[in-house]
């Protein structure tokens, strides 16, 4: 893969990242892989190695990322809050090597260490025999587990980076929003430094950062989540900067609530508003909105075939993971991926309506959360708002809500609000008939996404 330096040289002195402590060339991120390459030798990394890095994005951890690559390693990127399941993540890829970046002043081969690890099992998974046996490096990638348990994606690299050697996109000075364990931040990454744009790193998620950092940086294009953009909305933060520099706001990872599109469109009117679709067993797919006001669009190009099977959406990709290392392989004898994403179709156009787990049955009456979560949104004192399902025995599940307030309100007050202004607009079965208030760290992840993981108990 020798086309890839000579990207990075040819885009030379063009800047590939700014923030806070300054900016970095291209050519000078040429040179810092070069130190990583050698740090990697002093640690004895080998072709093969699975390495554990638990860090954030940084412009010096990018180099040492694309350092363990070109070494022909399995990177396992984790997040800071990941602590509680590190072991367990680490066991599962069968790890050999720890990283663990702490100090983002000054990072180095001095201040950062790296740890032989041993995993508890003593065989390697056998989906990476073959990576091993060809040098070929890779990722694992957990998924998020908002809708059940986190499984451990193996990805190969030069299958992921593929599309970037023949064709080069746009190139934009970029937020980093989504981790760098996320598939989708993973492969904005890779998007923005195969194309010659400048990544920015904000010092926190907070609207008021991300705000901050937009004006600062004259930063172009914020790849985000829905989530992240109805806390936007809702804190007004977005009125104490200037954000005029920002041409694109991609949105993905979760359905989008009409309420929060509609909202974002009004007051970003000259920003091109995208949905984005991908997943970390697929890859993320080539999308275009239909609009910016609009939650229809176009899914896939080269390298994905697509299908849907009783309004489900099926996906072959050429970018697809080799397998979980902690399940069984989802994919048909044919190569298909069942996604679960239940859709409507119109020509060219596909609208995602929710995941077929997340539908709540309501006495044989199906309900999609997002549909609730819209209408909810656009209430008074409403800050954000979870719907999922409840076990009843009567009618098999009751639609439950949880919001988040924007103020302290007499909850029996709220309550007979809400129901009242659902029983104008809904019709009975989708009225929620469980009403509750949380914080917003209850339903919404680390990864900016909703916690969408059944509750059984029953009412």
């Amino acid at each position: 893969m020798s086309w890839i330096k000579d990207r990075f040289r040819g885009f030379d002195q063009q800047l590939i990242a700014v923030n806070e402590t300054g900016s970095v060339t291209y050519a000078e991120f040429v040179q810092k892989v070069e130190g990583w390459l050698g740090a990697i030798q002093k640690w004895n990394i080998q072709p093969g190695d699975r390495v554990g890095l638990v860090s954030e994005y940084h412009i010096d951890v990018v180099a040492l990322l694309q350092a363990l690559v070109e070494s022909a390693c399995i990177v396992v990127p984790l997040s800071e809050d990941d602590k509680s399941v590190l072991e367990e993540r680490l066991d599962i890829a069968c790890a050999t090597k720890l990283i663990v970046v702490t100090n983002y002043d000054l990072i180095n081969s001095a201040t950062v260490n790296c740890q032989d690890y041993t995993a508890k099992t003593s065989e390697v998974n056998s989906l990476m025999l073959p990576m091993l046996a060809n040098k070929k490096a890779g990722f694992v990638i957990y998924t998020s587990g908002s809708t059940g348990k986190s499984k451990a994606v193996l990805l190969e690299y030069e299958r992921m980076i593929s599309k970037y050697k023949e064709k080069i996109g746009k190139s934009f000075r970029t937020l980093l929003f989504l981790k760098l364990d996320h598939i989708g931040g993973l492969n904005t990454l890779l998007s923005v430094i195969f194309n010659g744009g400048t990544i920015v790193t904000p010092p926190s998620r907070q609207a008021r950062d991300i705000c901050s950092c937009i004006e600062k940086y004259s930063v172009e294009l914020l790849p985000t989540t829905p989530s992240f953009l109805n806390m936007l909305l809702m804190s007004n933060m977005y009125k104490n900067y200037n954000l005029s520099s920002l041409k694109v706001i991609t949105y993905g990872t979760e359905v989008m609530p009409s309420s929060t599109l509609a909202g974002m469109h009004a007051i970003f009117p000259d920003v091109n508003l995208k949905q984005t679709y991908g997943l970390s067993e697929l890859g993320i797919l080539p999308t275009q909105s239909k609009n910016s006001e609009s939650k229809w669009m176009k899914i896939g190009g080269a390298g994905f075939n697509i299908k849907v099977k009783d309004d489900v959406l099926w996906i072959k990709s050429d970018q697809a993971m080799l397998g979980y290392l902690n399940a069984d392989s989802p994919f048909d004898a044919e190569g298909w991926y069942n996604t679960g994403d239940k859709v409507e179709v119109d020509g060219e156009y596909f609208r995602i309506l929710g995941r077929e787990s997340e539908i709540i049955n309501v006495a044989g009456e199906k309900v999609f959360p997002i549909e609730i979560e819209s209408f909810l949104l656009t209430l008074d004192n409403v800050q954000d708002v979870l719907v999922r399902a409840k076990r009843s025995p009567i009618v098999g599940q009751i639609i439950w809500a949880e919001f988040v307030l924007n103020r302290d309100e007499e909850i029996a007050t709220f309550k007979q609000r809400i129901i009242a202004a659902c029983q104008a607009y809904f019709p009975e079965f989708k009225v929620p008939r469980l009403i509750t208030v949380t914080s917003q760290d209850n339903i919404v992840g680390s990864r900016f996404k909703k916690i969408r993981k059944a509750k059984t108990e029953s009412v």
